[in-house]
């Protein structure tokens, strides 16, 4: 090739370059969840988007941890007082027994509501309206962070742009009628349910989902309603606003943190579910802070991290509680990364252990020396563990933490201990249980390979599906026709019905021809009777 020719191909290039750069789309995230762990899985899609050429705008009520320079953060924070209220609802949650999860969703329905209530001020918060009155601005794409709150899907229909769901839970009855999915209750469990993978449920188990399913459509319908409010409150006074029902047909797909090949249950999903579990794991963990990297090079014999995640703080439980747990793991030979927010008041003090106010939970997972992770057993903590091949001993304290540790279990990734009730016999036990016998970690590495083996990563797999809503406006051709049917036609009750009433007049009919027939049949021997006397 000569040279004119060479540089012919690299104006090309560059043209191509400049083009595929100038044409990134804008897009706005909605962000509301006042879960720190939520918004780690939700930023760290969009933050996909931000390192891919795309402009992004987030609205948020926390200070995101996972970031990115081309990403416009607008935070309408919690104030001091809502802040401590926060921490007194999570505290009571660790105070109380929360294994059974849909019991727990009716008795905290006030706690619940003052966490919807945050966010639905926020999107009432005066920097939140200016991005929609502003008429200049536009937005390609909306992706809704989702808690419970499917009215802020209103906004999307404010700048006439498709939409796209966050979610950081697996598919399940929440999702159903967003996406258009069959469910079938004979053998897809509940929320809250844990099933072996592979594994069908058993009798009891599918009287056990069908009472739960039952509780959980009160639950919704419940929840409905006050969606149904929130949306007259936030968007009533716009009559160029459809009606509630209308806005779910505005949902493109939805992102589920989730891969269920390899996690189960399995289970019939329309094209429009997408599942990017472990989104929030980095291809390439980052280095460790200076401190935290030397305590674990030194760790000869291996080293454990214990984080109760990113709502439950050390404060939040019984002081006996930590003592207990500090008598264990002091004694071990194994050294201990301990998140604790107090630095001044801890349990004890020991060579083996480092207290630390945050720290990087995946990039610390995905250290050779790591051998156990002590968790409450939240979704995105699992899913690490999982993804670097690491046992676990689940201490779970509230939501779908319970089953999510049951499901460890019953995958054989690690064992689970009430944190109520915990002693120090049992709690050492199972320590020495899981460090010990190597089936755990042989199991939970089986797994990794299985979870990371993908035609596209999670970060791949949510860059195409954004653009490809973009590029198709919307791709209403994904979308299920189960979406546009009410309940009575989704579930034929209708044509039940009318062939229940034609069955019905069939029968009336029948029986008075059969009726009238047998009634001439018995008059007409008579009738000759009669004829042949005269």
């Amino acid at each position: 090739m000569d040279r004119s020719s060479r540089q012919t191909v690299i104006l090309a290039l560059v043209s191509v370059l400049l083009i595929s750069g100038s044409q990134g789309g804008n897009i706005l995230g909605v962000f509301t969840s006042t879960s720190p762990s939520h918004l780690i899985v939700q930023m760290s899609m969009i933050k996909v988007l931000a390192e891919n050429g795309h402009n992004v705008t987030v609205i948020t009520a926390l200070k995101p941890v996972v970031t990115h320079k081309d990403i416009t953060v607008i935070q309408v924070p919690l104030s001091e007082e809502d802040n401590k209220q926060m921490s007194a609802t999570i505290a009571q949650f660790a105070s109380q027994d929360n294994s059974n999860m849909i019991a727990t969703m009716f008795r905290s329905m006030g706690q619940m509501k003052f966490m919807m209530d945050k966010m639905r001020d926020i999107m009432r918060d005066q920097r939140v309206k200016d991005l929609y009155e502003n008429k200049d601005n536009k937005f390609d794409l909306v992706v809704l962070g989702y808690f419970l709150n499917t009215y802020q899907l209103g906004i999307a229909h404010k700048f006439k742009a498709p939409a796209i769901v966050a979610a950081s839970m697996p598919p399940n009855q929440l999702f159903d009628g967003i996406v258009g999915n069959p469910s079938s209750i004979s053998y897809l469990p509940s929320i809250g349910m844990a099933v072996e993978r592979g594994q069908a449920m058993t009798f009891v188990q599918r009287i056990q989902n069908l009472f739960a399913n039952a509780a959980l459509e009160v639950l919704f319908a419940i929840l409905e309603i006050y969606n149904v409010n929130s949306y007259k409150l936030v968007y009533g006074d716009d009559p160029s606003m459809p009606p509630f029902e209308e806005i779910g047909k505005n949902v493109s797909l939805v992102f589920f943190s989730s891969h269920a090949l390899s996690e189960g249950p399995i289970r019939p999903n329309v094209p429009s579910v997408i599942e990017v579990g472990g989104i929030q794991i980095k291809d390439k963990p980052n280095p460790l802070p200076k401190q935290l990297a030397e305590f674990l090079s030194k760790a000869d014999n291996g080293a454990i991290l214990l984080s109760l995640g990113s709502n439950v703080k050390s404060s939040h439980l019984k002081p006996e509680t930590n003592i207990k747990i500090f008598n264990v793991l002091s004694k071990l030979k194994q050294r201990v990364i301990w998140k604790w927010e107090d630095l001044d008041n801890t349990p004890g003090k020991s060579d083996n252990i480092l207290y630390s106010k945050w720290l990087p939970q995946d990039d610390i997972l995905a250290h050779p020396n790591i051998t156990l992770f002590i968790t409450h057993a939240g979704k995105g903590g699992i899913t690490e563990a999982q993804y670097h091949g690491k046992p676990m001993l689940a201490l779970p304290i509230f939501g779908d933490q319970h089953s999510n540790a049951l499901k460890m279990v019953k995958d054989g990734f690690g064992l689970s201990l009430s944190l109520l009730t915990l002693e120090e016999q049992p709690f050492e036990e199972s320590l020495t249980e899981l460090l010990e016998n190597p089936q755990y970690s042989e199991k939970v590495k089986t797994f990794s390979a299985l979870y990371r083996d993908r035609p596209m990563s999670a970060r791949q797999t949510v860059l195409y599906w954004s653009e490809y809503v973009m590029r198709h406006h919307g791709a209403p051709h994904l979308q299920s026709p189960l979406k546009q049917m009410n309940f009575i036609a989704s579930h034929n009750l209708d044509v039940v019905a009318l062939l229940v009433i034609v069955v019905i007049v069939f029968i009336y009919i029948s029986k008075l021809t059969i009726t009238a027939i047998i009634r001439k049949l018995k008059g007409k021997p008579e009738s000759i009777d009669k004829i042949k006397k005269h």
